[in-house]
């Protein structure tokens, strides 16, 4: 399927940078409960991550990452995820998170 540029533009993505993970037991599949700081626009928004595999809680506050934050809030078990994480599969199929390379602001958007 092809979309138009204007389609591409209505998703936002921005940097954040994550502050704080908890467990997130009830999950059907293994996941962590993000809250990740776009900056003084966004503030901080909240995400369910199935990211267990590659990444260790202790490891990931202070980490830049990737998400969509204009999809609607979806009820997770619980807990409410405001934003998507992105990331992409590796060999076997498990989350790898989408960084920037660079130390860039938090709350920039995708271009």
């Amino acid at each position: 399927m092809t979309i138009s540029f204007d389609d591409f533009l209505a998703v936002d993505i921005r940097v954040g940078v994550i502050r704080r993970v908890e467990p997130f037991p009830e999950a059907r599949k293994p996941a962590v409960k993000l809250w990740v700081d776009f900056g003084d626009e966004l503030g901080e928004k909240k995400s369910s991550a199935q990211i267990t595999v590659h990444y260790r809680p202790e490891d990931l506050p202070g980490k830049r990452v990737l998400a969509v934050v204009n999809f609607p809030p979806r009820q997770i078990g619980k807990f409410m995820s405001e934003v998507l994480v992105l990331g992409v599969p590796d060999a076997a199929g498990e989350v790898v998170l989408i960084t920037p390379d660079k130390d860039v602001p938090i709350g920039g958007r995708m271009y």
